[in-house]
């Protein structure tokens, strides 16, 4: 009977503590959920690559502290992205694979104010999963990567699915309708796994690349 009195007394003094806490600051919980355009790359000096565009969509838990100069947001966001690579068929000149890759990403974000909550410089770190890379076109999965002899556009689909990235940008608006600018990079090597296969390729050739990625989004509050 003690015991349970005391688990009682616990949770008021929880809630009391917790009320008051929010009385004295009026924190604000919010959930936004946003959809908007991307322009992805692979930064890489194993490959000729080109931007393409994609689009995504997310939700944010967000915090908003006005004792503090920041406000704090959870991020999940779901994307489909394209990115072009240079190869060349068995017969003509090279031109660009395109390549589509589904990614999962989850950032917490600090929001500093610029102008109130208004206008805020965001940052913080995020960590991605992905699948592996799909060809668009799978009639391009045996052309030759630009630079090798014999490694073709599906030799290179395995690609490390867990990364880790940083985000940056700006996010503007009013209470419940903001536009965000977002870019985002990648600071493991994507590539990695290529390292661990035996592809076909000369000098034994080190694969390295980071995620480049611009995101443009319209986000609705609640």
């Amino acid at each position: 009977m003690k015991l349970k009195q005391l688990y009682l007394l616990v949770a008021l003094t929880s809630l009391f503590v917790t009320t008051s806490h929010a009385q004295r600051y009026n924190i604000q919980n919010g959930i936004g959920i946003y959809g908007g355009l991307t322009q992805f790359d692979l930064k890489t000096d194993n490959f000729t690559t080109q931007s393409n565009n994609g689009f995504l969509g997310g939700m944010a838990a967000t915090v908003d502290l006005p004792h503090k100069f920041y406000n704090l947001s959870y991020n999940i966001q779901l994307s489909e992205n394209k990115f072009d690579v240079a190869a060349t068929p068995a017969i003509g000149p090279s031109e660009f694979v395109e390549y589509k890759l589904f990614m999962a990403q989850a950032a917490l974000v600090m929001h500093v104010k610029l102008a109130g909550k208004y206008l805020t410089a965001d940052l913080g770190p995020m960590i991605q999963y992905n699948g592996n890379m799909q060809l668009v076109d799978e009639s391009q999965e045996s052309y030759i990567i630009d630079g090798y002899t014999a490694l073709r556009a599906d030799d290179i689909l395995d690609i490390n699915q867990f990364n880790i990235n940083g985000t940056v940008g700006l996010t503007a608006g009013i209470d419940n309708f903001k536009v965000r600018a977002q870019y985002i990079y990648g600071f493991t090597n994507t590539l990695n796994k290529l390292n661990k296969q035996d592809l076909n390729v000369e000098n034994d050739n080190n694969f390295k690349g980071n995620i480049s990625m611009l995101v443009f989004s319209l986000m609705v509050s609640f």
